[in-house]
């Protein structure tokens, strides 16, 4: 794959990265050019972003959780791309403290992987000369990767502007741009990270003055030429077994988390889609041989999911006599109930006791590998799976048959096992692969 691409990255969240990815993109696209966006680590939100900026769907690529084989084979989705930009998540280095698959989750690893150079976001608000040591420190810290050039964000002044760049220049760091200080393009966020592109409204004028932005203060070509093709990557192909023929998969506001590598998986080995909408009560289409409930914001449209009668009645009738499986948001769907963060507590879909609670917030976050002790729709029991978890509410009670022993990245044990009774499953972790060894 010989389209030139690069990392857009920072020293830690927050410091404006999103902002820069959305307006190359978005400016890239309006040069006539085709961009192929990716999102490192086990993101949700950015993607759909990336997707409304660039035209083209962005896919994850994820050192902890994939193979070689599986990020090549990710990768493969630049072809015919005039280039790639690849979002970082967190700060360049960070990642978990045990290597995984092929790193530690950490961006700095797809560069390193891919030979794709680092475009470093640097907030210098409250600081000058001394930004030039962080950027230094970034350039030397792996020499495996490469540190294209800076772009300084939320610049006070044009002297500002010019005492930073005087020490970037003393340090031998290009500085690709310098992007003064705005309010009117930041993103509404929410617990999980930015509000989901759907909900965005006037997101593509978000955009537009977002690329001018871009376009006006960093330098276009300069960014273009740093760019380096993909360095040739091999490995075993992934295994990813759809979980039935026909499929039919939640997918609205409510329930909007399941990894595009997953979907496109199960097409290509011969599977059908059969979305439906349990925020328009729509039932699971019958034809199907197996229901997919994806994570999501259930919290949100607690309410209304616990309104829609025919959409568990359909879903309950369904699960008697084939597979029902729900990730995260959708495991909550199929339990017996749903406490919103006013403390009001809405009937779900009880196919599972499960019980949760937004009113007792708890931050779960973090990578999950699994051993399954039942069998889940397209893997067997003792398969290994790897997956991450990420959201705010607290089990009250879980009493089913446990579906796997789950451990976080160290290795240590975690309460969210999931749980099976009869053709109901569900885990807190969304699933990423099944582990190859």
């Amino acid at each position: 794959m010989n389209t030139p691409g690069l990392v857009i990255s920072a020293p830690a969240s927050g410091t404006g990265k999103t902002t820069l990815m959305l307006g190359l993109l978005r400016a890239f696209a309006q040069q006539g050019k085709t961009v192929q966006p990716f999102k490192s680590g086990p993101d949700y939100i950015d993607p759909a972003f990336h997707r409304a900026a660039s035209g083209r769907a962005s896919v994850n690529l994820d050192s902890w959780a994939m193979s070689r084989g599986m990020i090549a084979s990710q990768i493969s989705a630049a072809a015919n791309a005039d280039l790639v930009l690849a979002e970082g998540s967190m700060g360049l280095f960070d990642g978990v403290a045990v290597t995984g698959e092929t790193g530690n989750g950490a961006s700095a690893d797809i560069s390193e992987l891919t030979g794709w150079p680092v475009v470093l976001v640097i907030d210098v608000s409250g600081q000058a000369q001394s930004a030039a040591a962080v950027a230094k420190g970034f350039a030397s810290y792996n020499p495996n990767v490469k540190l294209a050039g800076v772009v300084l964000n939320r610049v006070a002044s044009p002297r500002h502007d010019a005492l930073t760049r005087v020490g970037m220049e003393a340090m031998g760091i290009e500085v690709l741009g310098s992007l003064p200080r705005v309010k009117s393009i930041e993103m509404p966020e929410r617990h999980l990270g930015l509000v989901q592109a759907q909900e965005q409204a006037g997101l593509d004028a978000i955009l537009d003055d977002a690329a001018k932005f871009v376009s006006e203060h960093v330098d276009m070509e300069r960014v273009l030429a740093a760019a380096q093709p993909c360095k040739p990557i091999t490995g075993p192909a992934p295994r990813l077994t759809p979980p039935g023929q026909r499929i039919a998969l939640a997918q609205d506001d409510a329930f909007s988390f399941v990894y595009p590598h997953l979907v496109a998986a199960w097409r290509a080995a011969g599977a059908e889609i059969l979305p439906f909408s349990p925020l328009a009560d729509q039932a699971p289409d019958d034809s199907a041989d197996i229901c997919w409930l994806p994570g999501g914001y259930p919290e949100l449209h607690a309410g209304k999911i616990a309104a829609a009668q025919n959409f568990r009645a359909g879903l309950q009738a369904f699960a008697m006599t084939r597979p029902v499986h729900g990730e995260c948001g959708g495991y909550m769907a199929m339990g017996e109930a749903l406490i919103d963060k006013d403390g009001t507590r809405h009937q779900m879909a009880g196919l599972l006791g499960l019980v949760t609670s937004y009113a007792k917030r708890k931050m779960h976050l973090g990578y999950r590998q699994a051993e399954l002790t039942h069998p889940l729709p397209g893997f067997a029991p003792q398969s290994q799976l790897r997956g991450h978890e990420f959201h705010y509410s607290t089990i009250l009670d879980q009493p089913d048959t446990p579906l796997a022993c789950v451990r976080d990245a160290n290795g240590a044990e975690v309460p969210e096992t999931g749980s099976v009774r009869g053709f109901a499953s569900g885990t807190f972790f969304h699933l990423i692969t099944e582990a190859t060894s």
